[in-house]
Parts: C-alpha cells; sequence; structure tokens
C-alpha cells in the first residue's frame, strides 16, 4: 500500500473497536430506525455521483450478458490497484470522504481529520473518519467473476478509483463489512428506502464497464427496479 494513504487507513485498535461496538450501532440503528430518526441525510450531505434513472436502469439490465457467475480463482485485490493519488497528497479514499462528508475538514496530508458522515446503507451518522468505509458498490471479486478477470492492471485500477460512475460510496465500515462481495440476490442495505438507488447504480456501474450478471443476481435487480 503506498505510503501516501497511511494517515485514513484504520489502526489495529480502530478494527478492535470497530468489533466492540458491531452490536451497539445495530442495536441503535434499530431503535433509531423505529422512531424515524434516521430516515433522511442531513440537508448538507454531499453524495456518490447519481445513478440513472429506474426506467433506464431497466433498460440497461435487460441488455446485459447473463450467465454463470465466474470463479474466484487467480483474485487479489492487489490486482484492482485502489485509493491510488487522485490530486496532490489526496489518494481516492480521501476524495470520497471529502464528498460525501458535511463540513470536512482534512489536514495538510489531506486526511479528514473532522466532519459529518451519513451512512446510506444502515441511517448512521458518524464524525470520526475511521469508522467509515469506501464501498465498492460492485465489489471487485464480485467485479473478477463477472468478466474483471479478463481485464488489464490498468482497466481494474480505473474501474477500481471510477469517481466518475455512482461505485464508490463512505459508509459504515461494519456495514461495508458484512455485505463483503455479495450480489444484490445474496445482500441489499437495511435502510430500504436506499435500495432503489442501491441496484439503479449496481446496474448503472455493471452496464458501463460491461460485466455480467448470474440469474439470481437479474432476478434480484429486476424485483427492486420493479417497485421503484
Amino acid at each position: 500500500m503506498p505510503a501516501a494513504i497511511a494517515p485514513s487507513t484504520p489502526t489495529a485498535s480502530v478494527y478492535a473497536r470497530r468489533i466492540a461496538r458491531r452490536a451497539t450501532v445495530l442495536a441503535a440503528t434499530a431503535a433509531l430506525s423505529v422512531t424515524g430518526l434516521l430516515t433522511t441525510a442531513p440537508t448538507a450531505q454531499a453524495a456518490m455521483p447519481t445513478p440513472v434513472s429506474a426506467a433506464t436502469a431497466r433498460t440497461y439490465l435487460a441488455s446485459l450478458t447473463v450467465k454463470a457467475e465466474g470463479s474466484s480463482s487467480g483474485y487479489s485485490r492487489d490486482l484492482f490497484p485502489h485509493w491510488i493519488t487522485q490530486s496532490g497528497a489526496c489518494n481516492t479514499r480521501e476524495v470520497v470522504l471529502k464528498r460525501d462528508g458535511s463540513g470536512v475538514v482534512q489536514d495538510s496530508s489531506c486526511a479528514a481529520v473532522s466532519g459529518s458522515w451519513f451512512s446510506e446503507y444502515d441511517g448512521a451518522t458518524w464524525t470520526v473518519a475511521s469508522d467509515l468505509d469506501i464501498d465498492h458498490m460492485v465489489p471487485l471479486a464480485e467485479a473478477w467473476r463477472s468478466g474483471a478477470n479478463s481485464w488489464t492492471t490498468s482497466k481494474r485500477q480505473q474501474f477500481a478509483n471510477d469517481l466518475t460512475r455512482p461505485q464508490l460510496i463512505a459508509v459504515t465500515d461494519n456495514v461495508n463489512q458484512s455485505k463483503g462481495d455479495q450480489d444484490p440476490a445474496e445482500w441489499l442495505p437495511s435502510r430500504t428506502s436506499y435500495r432503489c438507488t442501491y441496484v439503479r447504480a449496481w446496474v448503472h456501474t455493471k452496464y458501463y464497464w460491461g460485466l455480467s450478471v448470474d440469474s439470481a443476481e437479474k432476478s434480484a435487480l429486476q424485483s427492486v427496479l420493479n417497485g421503484c
């Protein structure tokens, strides 16, 4: 990992803190959702690029190649160089943290030292950058199994750092880890009001990058899109 991104890399103590608070985060999120306190993001909140409309997503989905998911053999995150330098001392992670947060202050190394972030997946709000992961909407391993295994490393790098499509978003770290490399047939955000945006972004990204879908994945995407 390049030395330039060290300021934003969680330490061992941060990982320990994440695990210790997992149950608390889930319980708090559930309780707040019941009261309606987490139904909307703060008005000053920025966001990832807007995905295509549901109608366009349905058209895109119909044109995607449907095939059985490929093997994970040979996969490594290192084959998708990510959090590359975008400008000056700022890498992709820091750019997304700045974009997706409210009142974000960065130090001379571009690390976010303060701000507020609303996690669209679960409705939680965070004020410490290390509590957030930058999620690849279409996970790297999922992309590998859907066609990216045949790409050049340069193309995989572009995909892993795509700031133009709705492919990167700052979310609660534990939630991102629970998603892992699952597709929408296996995992969807617990915040149901965001699921339409989520699948629109998923289809938008797969369409742009020419990735395939498996039959269960396509059915899950169609089901959500039909309700959008």
